[in-house]
């Protein structure tokens, strides 16, 4: 039987550990200071990271385009 949604992609969350200096902390932390001004709700730097990474990415026409001719864009696309 086919089915019109295809099979979900793996969805499991991977960990991933960066160290970052003492000034990129700071600049961190005020980000999420404005997010919260701005939003009315508290987020952590950890939980605002994967979001920003993202954004940024998403954004890098460099990349985005590198990738596309490399053809090693990932299946899972969010």
């Amino acid at each position: 039987m086919a089915l019109r949604l295809a099979k979900l992609p793996d969805r499991t969350p991977v960990k991933v550990t960066l160290t970052v200096n003492p000034e990129l902390n700071r600049m961190l932390q005020d980000y999420a200071a404005f997010y919260a001004k701005s939003y009315g709700s508290e987020e952590t730097v950890a939980e605002l990271c994967p979001f920003m990474l993202k954004a940024f990415m998403e954004a890098d026409r460099g990349f985005q385009k590198a990738r596309k001719d490399a053809d090693i864009s990932s299946s899972e696309e969010e």
